[in-house]
């Protein structure tokens, strides 16, 4: 059996947000479209990545190579607690240190209660800026995905937003890219209305503005918009969305 954590060029300890990492590092570089064959290293790599995220399978393959993660520090020597130092500052560039580093060593509740923490404490708190655009936007993404795991919809919407306008400028997730835009396409369109206020949906559809989902997607945002707003008491701002919708629907002859 073949070492799928060698595979991957992860350690054995590696958390979930590491593996998912590694995976679409080394798939952007063995995918077929790239080197133009059937490549068995992306199959083989493919594989890896799914025995890994799966819970069940990764245990059983953990079992087979009698890998054990060690809880304490095998030479008795006092280690330093970084993660105990992050906490103990408030500044926005550990709070966001903080998020990644719970993100990435198994502590996901954390890091989604952190991020929803400074969203609401900081104005315009911005993980993007502390960190590389690789960085920022991988991981970025799969706290994305345990935001939207949670429920925690809106929170989802303002993270990818920003991983969205990041990949417009660097062109970093390439054959991962559909994936996001699916991801973000599905919460604007099911899982902003009723789930949080008209103000927040107000909010999250006037960012998808921004995204460029597609006239058929931005209709639909221009009209879920209309309604919020006539249901906070706006007309007047209903009506101009109506008319924005409208004017799509006639450029495109929809």
């Amino acid at each position: 059996m073949q070492d799928y954590y060698k595979i991957l060029g992860v350690s054995h300890t590696a958390s979930a947000a590491e593996i998912k990492r590694a995976y679409r590092k080394k798939a952007k570089l063995l995918h077929p479209d790239i080197t133009h064959s059937d490549s068995e290293a992306f199959r083989e790599l493919v594989k890896a990545y799914e025995t890994l995220s799966d819970l069940r399978a990764k245990t059983l393959f953990d079992e087979s190579f009698a890998y054990r993660t060690e809880s304490t520090d095998r030479y008795g020597h006092a280690t330093f607690d970084y993660r105990k130092w992050l906490l103990e500052r408030e500044d926005e560039e550990s709070r966001a240190k903080l998020i990644m580093f719970d993100l990435t060593h198994g502590n996901e509740d954390e890091a989604v209660s952190e991020f929803k923490r400074m969203n609401m404490t900081h104005a315009n708190f911005r993980l993007s800026y502390w960190f590389g655009h690789e960085d920022f936007m991988d991981y970025g993404f799969i706290l994305a995905e345990e935001l939207v795991i949670r429920h925690e919809y809106y929170d989802a919407v303002l993270l990818l937003s920003q991983i969205i306008q990041m990949e417009y400028k660097f062109n970093y997730f390439k054959f991962f890219f559909v994936e996001v835009l699916d991801l973000t396409r599905h919460i604007l369109r099911n899982n902003i209305e009723g789930f949080v206020n008209d103000e927040l949906a107000i909010d999250a559809w006037e960012r998808a503005l921004d995204l460029r989902l597609g006239n058929k997607d931005d209709t639909f945002f221009l009209l879920k918009m209309a309604g919020a707003y006539e249901r906070i008491g706006d007309s007047e701002t209903a009506a101009l969305c109506r008319d924005a919708a409208g004017r799509i629907g006639l450029k495109t002859g929809a």
